[in-house]
């Protein structure tokens, strides 16, 4: 399995260093066997219980944490709550067969950097892990999707109070909110043009604008920065 992002160049770099959390404990060894085929990976914990994990991460420092969301004991977003406050430079790919919208904004607005089911083959895995190194966030078409329906099916609105971003130099105004908000229910640019009875230009100015101060690529990763960050109240 070759690693598909481009971190490693020539000269070589020390590999990904990896924990995973597990209950299952033949999941758990089976994941562990397939990562450790990888010369750019290192799985350096492997533990049945979030309990488990939160003892002995200070030890291992990994780099990624393979989470498991349901798991005796300490569920993945109790744990991933605590792992960030503690280790805010870990990245945190959840495990889960469970595709409940509430269940991935929670864990977005908790602050976890992936989601991912466990019956996706090596590949998707490999680009996961590379894509949260790299960028800080994996979300699939698929997730994303889940996502923007548990958010369309709610009454969004700009959060009234103004959020603290560490990384935008630049705060957000109250038509971008507005605009983000709309975004994130999964409007076109006519669709919100005509909600806030501004022209088609001045909304795609507020989004190129909400790109850039944002950091975002897209209408997709702008979501996940305003669940992360509880720009919006749902």
């Amino acid at each position: 399995m070759k690693c598909p992002f481009n971190i490693f160049s020539t000269t070589k770099l020390k590999p990904v260093k990896i924990a995973i959390a597990d209950d299952h404990k033949l999941f758990r060894q089976g994941l562990g066997q397939i990562l450790a085929r990888n010369e750019d990976y290192q799985v350096v914990l492997e533990v049945a219980s979030g309990e488990e994990l939160l003892e002995e991460i200070g030890n291992a420092a990994p780099d990624v944490v393979l989470l498991d969301l349901f798991m005796k004991g300490m569920d993945g977003k109790e744990v991933a709550g605590l792992l960030l406050k503690q280790y805010p430079d870990v990245k945190i790919i959840i495990l889960s067969m469970n595709y409940s919208p509430e269940h991935i904004l929670q864990l977005m607005r908790v602050g976890v950097h992936g989601y991912l089911p466990k019956d996706i083959d090596q590949g998707i895995l490999s680009d996961a892990i590379g894509q949260v190194v790299t960028k800080g966030y994996y979300i699939n078409d698929d997730i994303a999707q889940v996502m923007r329906q548990g958010l369309q099916a709610g009454d969004i609105k700009p959060t009234r109070s103004k959020v603290a971003i560490p990384s935008l130099n630049v705060g957000l105004t109250d038509r971008e909110m507005e605009v983000l908000a709309l975004i994130c229910k999964g409007y076109n640019t006519a669709k919100i043009a005509e909600e806030l009875f501004i022209s088609y230009r001045t909304v795609e100015g507020h989004r190129k604008n909400l790109l850039e101060k944002t950091g975002a690529s897209n209408s997709v990763s702008l979501a996940i920065f305003a669940v992360k960050y509880q720009l919006l109240d749902f």
